[in-house]
């Protein structure tokens, strides 16, 4: 719960703000294992909203969910070379099981193609068994060294889809559809406006033929990738022998797909919004759209006030996340504090006068003070209430979309490009070459965010670091 002492301004250490906003609007704490950590139940409902927007996305374009082991062979990522080679310096490995040592090493799962590789290979047989189109929501571990939570931990929890096609169309096709599911929910349930795009050869996903990704600005104008969707072509395939036959009887590969989105939104969308007071949650994903706070000073006023405050809870609670902090231990103030820092996109007051004159008081989180205060009849209270949640998230889209459009920078050389990334993204042309790129990151401490899929005004340039043809612009920033 919140305390009497300051979170820490952003423009003084954000890391630091970023630390004390997780744990005090009791998101998540650190867990004993290092690395690790426990999300909270304030933190689970957030999450929870997160799956359900996209659950309901992704069965809306006819995956399905389902489970799949914890434990994979070693020998299961010895197949796909270029996916071991990513993953080895980060794998957890079982040595031992039931007081024995294992005849082959288990691996906690750091990601899932292996593993399902090998059940397609028995479920498909035929074109007609095609596509296979399924999610799994669980947790992975990844040995990460330098930790943060939601952002990179040792443990995260996530979705992961897994397709199979019969031709490279199909799974093209299927990778940018996924894509563009995650920017509509980034989008439209985040309030978070982000970029698609395609990453480069060093930031693609290991044992990918291409990969794609949305990403977000954050307030300290470093970039998240947000999301990520992954064509594997026949590389998975091949290694784990998925094969179907045609229409002509004849024996061919699929094509597959992996994509996914973890429990780092949740940081993003922290950071996207926040502010010195704390969190600011989008309507959609709040865990609590509404919290009544009823006032009183004298003993006689209280019996009114929580009768009203009563029959608004249960006018609300049909429609919104309402909860009702009518606790009488503290101060009006305290509790207004504790519910900016935990970003309720909406507070309603009602105190005596407010009962006797029929109307109570909107205080929009999103918009600080006087400014976002407004008187508001109870008649028709919950249309009322509708309308300004509608208004909210949309304000907040539009504020992080100003925000992150501010601060990308076209970069006219490589001096500039040097001097934007070191405090906003730049927007250059690239030649393609890999030691261009590696330059910019050794030079910058920057990465090649993507390759944005609308190049809309690139048309031909130069390369802003050799100077060589460029058809291309990328983004470059700071990233977590």
């Amino acid at each position: 719960m919140a305390d009497e002492k300051k979170l820490t301004p952003r423009d003084q250490d954000y890391s630091a703000w970023y630390n004390e906003v997780v744990q005090r609007a009791e998101l998540a704490d650190y867990a004993p294992v290092r690395g690790c950590m426990v999300v909270r139940p304030y933190g689970t409902a957030l999450w929870e909203n997160v799956q359900q927007g996209l659950d309901r996305r992704f069965k809306e374009t006819g995956h399905q969910n389902a489970l799949f082991p914890l434990l994979i062979p070693m020998s299961f990522l010895q197949k796909e070379a270029q996916h071991v080679e990513g993953f080895s310096p980060e794998l957890a490995v079982v040595t031992h099981g039931g007081g024995k040592e294992l005849e082959e090493p288990l691996v906690v799962r750091p990601t899932s193609e292996t593993v399902i590789g090998y059940m397609y290979a028995k479920w498909i047989r035929s074109y007609r068994d095609l596509p296979v189109l399924i999610n799994q929501w669980g947790n992975v571990v990844r040995w990460e060294m330098r930790t943060r939570l939601f952002l990179r931990t040792a443990e995260f929890y996530w979705q992961e889809g897994h397709t199979a096609h019969a031709t490279f169309e199909e799974a093209q096709e299927e990778t940018i559809r996924m894509l563009n599911v995650y920017a509509d929910f980034a989008i439209n349930d985040a309030a978070m406006p982000v970029i698609t795009g395609r990453k480069s050869e060093t930031e693609k996903f290991a044992g990918a033929d291409a990969s794609y990704s949305i990403e977000a600005m954050m307030g300290n104008r470093w970039a998240l990738q947000a999301g990520t969707s992954h064509n594997l072509g026949q590389n998975f395939a091949k290694a784990f022998d998925i094969q179907y036959l045609d229409q002509n009887n004849e024996l061919q590969y699929c094509w597959t797909t992996s994509w996914g989105v973890s429990t780092r939104m949740v940081g993003g969308i922290i950071m996207v919004h926040g502010d010195d007071q704390g969190l600011k949650l989008p309507p959609v994903l709040a865990p609590y759209q509404v919290v009544v706070v009823p006032i009183w000073r004298k003993e006689g006023q209280k019996g009114m006030v929580l009768e009203a405050t009563e029959r608004i809870r249960a006018e609300l609670a049909t429609r919104f996340r309402v909860t009702v902090d009518d606790r009488e231990e503290h101060t009006p103030g305290w509790k207004f504090n504790e519910w900016e820092l935990r970003g309720v996109p909406l507070r309603i007051e009602i105190g005596p006068r407010d009962v006797e004159k029929g109307s109570v008081v909107f205080a929009r989180r999103d918009v600080p003070g006087r400014e976002g205060k407004s008187f508001v009849p109870m008649a028709g209270l919950a249309n009322a209430v509708g309308d300004m949640l509608e208004t909210i998230q949309a304000d907040m889209l539009a504020a992080a979309a100003a925000y992150r459009d501010a601060n990308i920078h076209q970069a006219v050389d490589y001096e500039h490009l040097k001097a934007v990334v070191a405090d906003a993204w730049a927007r250059a042309y690239w030649c393609g070459d890999l030691a261009c790129e590696a330059q910019i990151k050794d030079d910058t401490k920057a990465t090649n965010r993507n390759i944005p899929l609308d190049q809309a005004g690139a048309g031909p340039g130069v390369c802003v670091v050799c100077g060589k043809p460029a058809e291309e612009w990328s983004y470059w920033a700071r990233a977590y």
